[in-house]
């Protein structure tokens, strides 16, 4: 009998942690709905089953919190001399394919993961990249995710790394750490030293070459094979927006 199993990659929306943004999340008990529904419905509270209704959350998240996807359009206005495809025009076939793991959870905060260091990867694990797959990057970050300074614990990618595995013909790639480049701290000291090409060096290479990234990704060290298995990540449709939202899971059959 063929068995399926599904591997959470995504981390929580949640109220606990000490993140630089948090989200916020207002939850309504079953308790609470009563009062708040009575008025529009043309009820009393004490007329709902014993004084109780559905329970409800209300959650204000920005759109690049927690596990999503970036869309083209986040990058800048145009991708390869088009207008840059916003998260609602990703076509879904990008976000649904054969996974691969390349793992540099020995690479320390601050450091660029090179093309020579992601091929040497690809040729440790025997795989050949061809026309979207969905890479990921390893670093295990995610198990500090909600620590103070998590947002600058990663490695990240350099330009010409990220370029590479996009030549290859994949569109989307992801991390578990906080961000696809290097940590924010480390860009702007490079930025104020008159570095201004290292400055967000892979996410502005989507302004010539369409792509899009996963972040805040978990688990990746969960998955018990580098490739051969399926990572689905699909958006929430957020008309216009940047990014979106998702619950990435990788899918293995046995």
């Amino acid at each position: 009998m063929r068995m399926t199993k599904i591997i959470d990659l995504s981390v929580s929306v949640s109220l606990k942690g000490n993140l630089k943004v948090m989200p916020q999340i207002i939850y309504r008990r079953h308790e609470d709905t009563p009062k708040i529904y009575a008025e529009m419905y043309g009820m009393k509270p004490e007329d709902f089953p014993d004084g109780k209704y559905c329970a409800v959350e209300v959650v204000t998240l920005g759109t690049h919190n927690t596990t999503h996807l970036d869309a083209p359009y986040h990058f800048g206005s145009t991708s390869e001399g088009k207008p840059a495809k916003t998260i609602d025009q990703i076509p879904l076939e990008w976000c649904y394919g054969d996974g691969v793991i390349l793992a540099f959870q020995h690479k320390k905060k601050g450091e660029g993961i090179t093309e020579e260091e992601v091929q040497k990867e690809l040729t440790r694990i025997g795989y050949r990249l061809k026309p979207f797959d969905i890479v990921l990057i390893r670093t295990d970050i995610y198990k500090h995710y909600g620590e103070p300074g998590y947002e600058e614990m990663h490695p990240g990618m350099t330009r010409k790394a990220t370029l590479w595995i996009l030549n290859q013909g994949v569109k989307v790639t992801g991390t578990d750490a906080w961000g696809w480049d290097r940590p924010i701290e480390v860009m702007a000291a490079e930025l104020k030293a008159g570095k201004k090409e290292k400055f967000w060096e892979a996410h502005f290479l989507g302004k010539e070459k369409e792509y899009c990234h996963i972040e805040r990704m978990a688990n990746l060290d969960k998955i018990p094979k580098p490739f051969g298995f399926k990572v689905a990540a699909f958006p929430i449709k957020i008309e216009g927006a940047s990014a979106g939202w998702v619950r990435a899971v990788a899918i293995l059959e046995d």
